[in-house]
């Protein structure tokens, strides 16, 4: 099957959904007929900042396999701009009902930095719904406290908390971020390989920017990722999972330490570790062909196909079309 050379066509068929009240943008991109009723379906979450297209190297690959699936969560992408309280358990309950209302099927998720947070609690919350978790670096702001020198803390605590309890001041932060030199500034640190950083990158991740709301929502999403009830403890989580889980990790990682890798893989003996050297934060984009084939022979690993009960036939349906 052939991949197309436009982003846009490469991330499956857009839909909207409403959750909530709020509009959350999905895309799916279905396997073909003798692979859709054999394989799992697989659900993509991104990082901070990121959106679908992110996944736009990774779905048109694993969806001659998999059914695929990909979430904007709220507050970024395309999906709704909202004035909430947001933390990883409210995007854990809008997967968890997107899986209730369209699939109802487990599934393996597949997360990049809090989409693998999103990706871990859903898996440990809601076991029907997951068989297997692969986690692309994985943040623990518990342990992003613990890593801040004693004397230092009450500075960066105090710079923080004039930042998040201001809206004057975060307004005008998202104003420079959103402007393209700085988002070449984020991507530079973000990537490891500059070539990845291109025009194409740079338009996806301004896109967003622009959306009704969006600063709002940016005020919001800083108010509340510094407070403890923004995100669980890795480490509580982790030891109590039975299920297949793949930790990816970039070796020039300058958003979520490296070192983090080690700490996290002797909480669990299921956990099967690939790092990969010479690449930074956002590995799926930075060398997707790597990623997907490692992606893909775990699952087989792990996953493999489901000898079916009848003949396989092509069901059509409204999302088919």
């Amino acid at each position: 099957m052939a991949v197309p050379t436009d982003w846009r066509q490469r991330i499956g068929y857009q839909r909207d959904w409403v959750w909530r009240g709020w509009q959350i943008r999905y895309t799916f991109l279905p396997a073909p007929p003798e692979r859709e009723t054999v394989n799992p379906p697989i659900i993509f979450l991104h990082g901070f900042g990121a959106a679908i297209e992110h996944w736009r190297s990774n779905i048109p690959v694993l969806g001659q396999q998999h059914r695929v699936y990909a979430l904007d969560l709220l507050g970024f992408g395309a999906s709704r701009k909202v004035y909430t309280t947001y933390n990883i358990d409210l995007w854990v309950e809008q997967v968890h009902d997107f899986w209730q209302t369209l699939i109802q099927k487990p599934v393996i998720l597949v997360g990049n930095s809090i989409g693998s947070l999103v990706c871990l609690l859903a898996a440990a919350r809601y076991p029907e719904m997951v068989r297997g978790i692969a986690m692309l670096s994985l943040p623990d702001v518990s342990l992003r406290e613990e890593a801040i020198p004693q004397w230092l803390a009450p500075l960066v605590m105090s710079v923080e908390n004039l930042f998040i309890s201001s809206p004057l001041l975060l307004k005008p932060l998202f104003s420079l971020l959103r402007r393209p030199k700085i988002l070449r500034i984020w991507a530079d640190w973000a990537y490891e390989d500059k070539s990845t950083i291109t025009d194409e990158l740079l338009q996806i991740l301004a896109g967003p920017a622009g959306d009704e709301g969006a600063a709002r929502a940016f005020c919001a999403l800083c108010e509340t990722s510094r407070r403890p009830q923004f995100s669980p403890s890795v480490r509580q989580i982790l030891p109590d999972l039975s299920l297949p889980m793949l930790l990816c990790w970039g070796g020039q990682d300058r958003m979520v330490p490296f070192a983090l890798a080690s700490i996290f893989c002797d909480l669990n003996p299921r956990i099967e570790r690939v790092d990969f050297e010479q690449v930074g934060h956002c590995l799926h984009d930075e060398c997707p062909d790597r990623f997907n084939t490692i992606l893909l022979t775990w699952i087989e690993k792990h996953f493999p196909p489901e000898k079916p009960t009848h003949p396989v036939q092509k069901v059509e349906t409204a999302c088919d079309v």
